[in-house]
């Protein structure tokens, strides 16, 4: 079904998680000022915690700002591509084959307005569901066999009006509760890493 078809496998369980590897933690957003606190940008905010709650610092790389942190001896690779939402594909699989990161140790933190505003949801498969970011990463990689955190960021928008929404900033009221979901998404991908995807769905998801 594509070039990491055979190449990678699912999301495992923790029994099968090799912790000696490497961990691809992947922030889906639009780099530029007009993009930022928008709900579009969820993904990033995410990485952008947990960077700065390491005191890491970015680096602009080839299709990428790139940092790592580490948790639990567990390196963690923070990446936020540059390539705009809709291409967000080529920044995961250029990372992922030059950082040498399994499939199952590759987590995609994104923006969902299916779920209410800071919902958590993290799966270890699925559809697009209609996001371009998913679908550009689906379209690249081959499979839809990869994790990913989905953080609510709602749907108070009138019919024809979504590119407006996701585009648009979070109101102080939204922010007031986004705050404390995205330091609990970052204790998930910690989670994630550390203890393995099902243990980190038990305790996040909801």
């Amino acid at each position: 079904m594509g070039l990491f078809k055979n190449l990678f496998s699912r999301c495992k369980s923790t029994d099968d998680i090799d912790y000696s590897m490497k961990y691809l933690i992947v922030g889906l957003g639009n780099v530029g000022a007009e993009y930022e606190d928008t709900r579009h940008n969820a993904g990033f905010m995410v990485v952008d915690s947990l960077a700065h709650g390491a005191e890491a610092r970015w680096t602009l790389e080839r299709r990428a700002y790139r940092t790592e942190i580490k948790a639990k001896g567990r390196t963690l690779i923070l990446i936020k591509p540059t390539t705009y939402m809709n291409l967000s594909g080529e920044a995961v699989r250029y990372w992922l084959q030059t950082e040498k990161v399994p499939l199952q140790n590759l987590l995609i933190v994104v923006d969902d307005i299916a779920l209410p505003l800071g919902t958590l949801r993290m799966k270890k498969q699925g559809a697009a569901g209609g996001h371009n970011g998913l679908r550009s990463i689906e379209s690249l990689l081959g499979t839809t066999e990869y994790c990913r955190l989905r953080i609510g960021v709602g749907n108070d928008f009138s019919r024809g009006h979504q590119i407006e929404y996701v585009l648009g900033a979070f109101t102080p009221e939204e922010h007031a509760l986004l705050d404390t979901k995205i330091d609990k998404a970052c204790e998930a991908v910690k989670c994630f890493a550390t203890l393995g995807p099902d243990r980190a769905m038990n305790l996040y998801n909801g």
